[in-house]
């Protein structure tokens, strides 16, 4: 809408085709045909299969795939959770007190994610909290990387949320607890279900602090697809990385439907 002439929006979409194909499209592509190739030794795959397909959908393919949808699923909600609390109760503080609060949330995203594995393995393998060795200490690391961005995400949308509502529930003599349950939540709600796609989709491809932490029987997909192409197995780690691929995306597009009705309410 902001460029008029023809010819200015054919510039437009030729610059777009030009960032967009190389650097985002082109290697997706590059992964989609290798996940169905036995060859690729020209410009194109040869020697078509599905036969790493069959390997990616059985047995501890399919395995570290429900690992991945349960781990990603419960650091969503303990995410979603923990950062609507801060977000809540930092809109109650100070501006001096709410910026510290941000800060301490943001924290884990200006590390590297190895840095919070390491931190968490250190946090969690001494008593009263071992952890180490156990499935959860992989939730826990998940749930610290992705918080930040839930917290971001409804902090942002309380700022744009009109109070007229609260104060509105408020006169009529409905309790804090109410308004916060009736009103504010579900004014919240489109923001909220954006924040859980977000914190599902990052958990779900989350690498570095799983390398550090997973034990043998809680393998997510994401280790799987880096053994398999640690040890040559290109095809079949291309495969399974199409496979984490669709079903992120799956759940990405259900998290947005609910979203979408839930604006339209």
């Amino acid at each position: 809408m902001l460029v008029h002439s023809r010819r200015a929006r054919w510039a437009v979409w030729a610059v777009f085709l030009l960032l967009f194909v190389p650097l985002f499209a082109l290697p997706l592509l590059v992964v989609l045909g290798a996940s169905f190739a036995t060859n690729w030794s020209s410009v194109l795959p040869s020697g078509l299969t599905t036969a790493h397909y069959e390997a990616a959908t059985r047995g501890e393919a399919l395995q570290a795939l429900t690992t991945s949808l349960v781990t990603a699923t419960a650091a969503s909600l303990l995410a979603l959770a923990t950062g609507t609390w801060a977000a809540l109760a930092a809109a109650a503080l100070k501006q001096r007190y709410r910026k510290a609060l941000d800060a301490l949330f943001v924290l884990p995203l200006a590390v590297p994610s190895v840095v919070v594995g390491l931190a968490t393995l250190v946090a969690f393998s001494q008593p009263p909290m071992l952890l180490n060795g156990t499935r959860w200490i992989v939730i826990i690391a998940h749930t610290v990387l992705v918080t930040a961005f839930a917290h971001q995400s409804v902090s942002a949308a309380l700022t744009r949320l009109d109070p007229a509502y609260e104060q509105a529930a408020a006169s009529l003599g409905a309790p804090p607890a109410y308004v916060l349950w009736r009103v504010k939540l579900p004014l919240l709600l489109p923001s909220l279900t954006a924040a859980a796609g977000l914190c599902f989709a990052l958990s779900m491809g989350e690498l570095s602090a799983t390398m550090m932490l997973y034990p043998p029987d809680w393998t997510p997909l994401p280790v799987l697809i880096y053994a398999a192409t640690d040890r040559g197995a290109l095809f079949t780690g291309s495969a399974v990385a199409v496979v984490l691929m669709t079903a992120t995306l799956l759940v990405l597009l259900a998290v947005s439907r609910i979203r979408t009705r839930a604006s339209y309410r």
